[in-house]
């Protein structure tokens, strides 16, 4: 398992259960088969983690699963690698910020590996997926860990941003204290709701005015 030491201490008596054992069992089994393309890469399912440590946390955007798409996912939510054309959503968040903060995105560089340097956990709920296949590994015991990391961060640290978008990333507001954290959410930035909420909602410029009252220093979107 790729995951850095300082989520793995965090996380450790997790990865004892028998959710993570079956789970691991699963996502092996699923990579071996020559029948499947699973993405991301391998290299690549904990790279959420690995770029966002637990201690740099300071703001969570939450995900549902990786792109299904050929050379989309890269284990982080939203983002694509360099190069390939923006999917419709992550387009929508591009225009938002340009609208909230004043300032011009590359719609040619999709790749927010930035943000996940600076504090931003970019993170699906589930985060592995047959090629193709929207959905395919719902429900085979990610969610449990997702959620599992989710309250980790609401009970063991102070002051995060989390950022929900749409009605799968709203039902893990249960999980979150919200006297000691600060909730953003709106509908999600795909093109079917965008309008219904999303643009003008103002999450970038909300998010760093919280920052900066807690002297966390501020996300350079």
């Amino acid at each position: 398992m790729n995951i850095n030491k300082d989520w793995e201490k965090e996380l450790n008596p997790y990865f004892s259960t028998k959710n993570w054992v079956d789970l691991s069992s699963f996502i092996r089994n699923e990579y071996l088969n020559k029948n499947k393309k699973v993405f991301p890469d391998l290299k690549d399912i904990f790279k959420a983690f690995n770029l966002t440590p637990f201690s740099k946390v300071k703001v969570v955007i939450l995900g549902q699963d990786p792109y299904h798409n050929d050379n989309q996912a890269e284990g982080l939510s939203f983002s694509v690698p360099n190069g390939l054309t923006l999917p419709p959503s992550l387009k929508n968040i591009y225009k938002e910020i340009e609208n909230d903060l004043s300032i011009k995105k590359d719609f040619t560089d999709g790749n927010l590996e930035k943000w996940a340097e600076q504090g931003v956990f970019l993170l699906n709920s589930i985060l592995t997926v047959v090629a193709h296949i929207p959905g395919s590994h719902k429900n085979k015991g990610w969610e449990a860990f997702t959620d599992h990391v989710i309250k980790k961060l609401s009970d063991d640290k102070d002051n995060i941003v989390f950022i929900l978008w749409g009605n799968y990333a709203k039902s893990k507001k249960i999980l979150i204290n919200s006297k000691k954290h600060l909730i953003l959410e709106s509908v999600h930035p795909s093109p079917f709701s965008v309008y219904n909420g999303f643009f003008g909602s103002k999450h970038f410029s909300k998010c760093n005015e919280y920052l900066k009252k807690y002297k966390k220093g501020i996300i350079t979107w």
